[in-house]
């Protein structure tokens, strides 16, 4: 089983590298007007309420320019937080402060509120069945973390990747000649650990489904009605998954269906970053 605190170690490292070399480049032109032994003091500070998330990323993306920077944390990932409040104060090489800046803040943000937002969806379906998933539409290079501050924010992983789960939309049923021929197939192929989802659109494609085997179903596009049958219908053979039209005035209703998970793209796709700033301070 794989170590999962040494693969966010693994997605921070890598996530950082890469926008340090996005953002600084050949060299930070502008930091060159600081003398190079000055020491820094900042704050970061949030301006809007939320979910903290994206801490690791954040003191790595200092821990790169600076070894010996210092930075005290007042929460950790997952707390709630209020607006005009202090998140962590940070000492360490002025050049490096002001560098590492806006790259270690721009994970904070975008972290931030995709865990937020996971959050406002995992409660507005508490005391159901349902459990709030992610999806595939993440930001490209992003997906890890993301995924990361899904499950901060309180909702769940769907699969990561092409690779570790099989979702049979439409054109795939099309391009195999059917829901049996291509449930067929993707069971007969798969070890046993692999998830095979079926998507249906239809109440006699969800019949067809059934008989064929199908243990896993995403429901596109139903409405509430022909959920509640859905759920009648499946009679709890199989894993129902809601998907499409999934918004908070939604989300509650579709949850008192009784199907098993809902996902929503808009946790990771639609996302307004959280407002934060990072001031200098004198001490």
């Amino acid at each position: 089983m794989s170590d999962p605190s040494h693969a966010l170690e693994e997605t921070v490292t890598r996530d950082v590298t890469r926008a340090l070399e996005e953002d600084v480049g050949t060299g930070d032109l502008t930091v060159r007007l600081v003398p190079e032994d000055r020491i820094g003091h900042a704050r970061l500070m949030t301006r809007e309420s939320g979910v903290l998330c994206g801490a690791e990323w954040f003191n790595r993306t200092f821990e790169e320019l600076d070894p010996d920077v210092e930075i005290f944390w007042h929460h950790k990932d997952g707390d709630d937080i209020t607006a005009d409040t202090s998140l962590c104060e940070i000492e360490g090489r002025a050049r490096a402060l002001l560098t590492a800046e806006r790259t270690a803040m721009n994970f904070v943000q975008l972290l931030s509120a995709v865990a937020t937002k996971a959050r406002i969806f995992a409660r507005a379906v508490q005391g159901t069945s349902a459990r709030i998933v992610d999806t595939r539409k993440t930001l490209p290079g992003l997906r890890m973390a993301q995924k990361y501050a899904v499950r901060v924010g309180g909702a769940f992983n769907h699969r990561i990747g092409l690779f570790d789960g099989i979702l049979v939309k439409e054109n795939h049923i099309l391009a195999a000649g059917g829901i049996r021929q291509a449930m067929r197939v993707a069971m007969h192929q798969q070890s046993a650990d692999v998830m095979v989802q079926i998507e249906v659109e239809t109440l006699e494609q969800l019949r067809e489904a059934l008989d064929a085997g199908a243990k896993d179903i995403l429901l596109d596009n139903f409405d509430l009605a022909k959920m509640r049958e859905a759920v009648a219908i499946n009679a709890n053979r199989a894993q129902l998954e809601a998907s499409g039209g999934v918004n908070l005035k939604t989300v509650r209703a579709i949850a008192e269906t009784g199907v098993h998970r809902i996902s929503v793209g808009s946790l990771t796709k639609d996302v307004t970053a959280l407002d934060l700033s990072m001031r200098f301070i004198h001490h």
